[in-house]
């Protein structure tokens, strides 16, 4: 039986700017690093999402994909957030880009949007109680 979404994993190109960057915007922590089993060097550094939820970020991304809205893949990590105007304004005082303003999306549910120093596009979402993933639950 599935219990969750255990982790969303990246590639980053710069570790210590991607940490500053979860830490800094979003008040996330680092919880642990693994090295490699191999070589020994640093591989994957785990930041905790709240729960039993993390990110995964991993050393040494290269060649940077450039989103575009039909490419098949990845397209954005939703974090759920208990007052998006509360964040929205988070995410501005931590010098994060705001992508887009608050705004309330077609299921019912309020969004901003940002993205991570490496272009990965970042949904923040406030659940709406008339929400259609609400009405569903």
């Amino acid at each position: 039986m599935m219990k969750g979404i255990a982790h969303a994993a990246f590639n980053v190109s710069d570790m210590e700017r991607a940490l500053r960057f979860y830490r800094e915007t979003f008040g996330f922590e680092k919880a642990f690093e693994l090295k490699h089993p191999e070589t020994g060097e640093p591989w994957i550094v785990y930041v905790h999402a709240g729960g039993n939820q993390f990110i995964e970020l991993f050393y040494g991304g290269v060649n940077p994909q450039k989103y575009q809205d039909q490419n098949i893949g990845y397209s954005h990590l939703c974090l759920e957030v208990e007052d998006i105007h509360e964040t929205a304004e988070r995410i501005e005082k931590a010098g994060a880009p705001l992508d887009s303003g608050v705004s309330q999306g077609c299921d019912g549910n309020w969004q901003c949007w940002t993205h991570d120093p490496d272009g990965n596009r970042i949904e923040l979402m406030q659940m709406s109680e008339d929400s259609l993933q609400c009405r569903f639950l």
